[in-house]
């Protein structure tokens, strides 16, 4: 089977889209609020920073738009351990949306080290 082009492009709407709807069963406490509009803002400008570097004519400006998402990965993914710390949301998904975080991470700043 060949894969599509922007398979891991797909990778970060998912997880966005996963971490949306995560976000929107949270408790509707402050803290149910506060970290998952932090949780809600980070993964989606990861995905949306991935979609610019995408569309970048240079190595240098593909390096700079993807280390900005990979910083976003990285603030979600501390995020998810809070969360997982006050045992907040659902903990199957919130395990699930860890762990496509920390692939992600990996994937990513193999990409980053790649093209320097």
């Amino acid at each position: 089977m060949t894969q599509k082009k922007f398979d891991l492009e797909e990778r970060f709407v998912d997880l966005a889209a996963a971490t949306a709807f995560f976000c929107k069963d949270l408790p509707n406490d402050f803290t149910g609020q506060y970290y998952g509009n932090q949780l809600l803002r980070s993964a989606g400008s990861a995905a949306l920073n991935f979609g610019e570097a995408q569309g970048t004519n240079t190595d240098k400006d593909y390096i700079h738009e993807a280390t900005i998402s990979l910083r976003e990965l990285k603030e979600s993914r501390v995020n998810l351990k809070i969360l997982s710390g006050m045992d907040y949301g659902n903990e199957a998904i919130r395990k699930k949306l860890l762990d496509e975080d920390e692939q992600l991470i990996k994937i990513l700043a193999t990409i980053i080290k790649s093209k320097k």
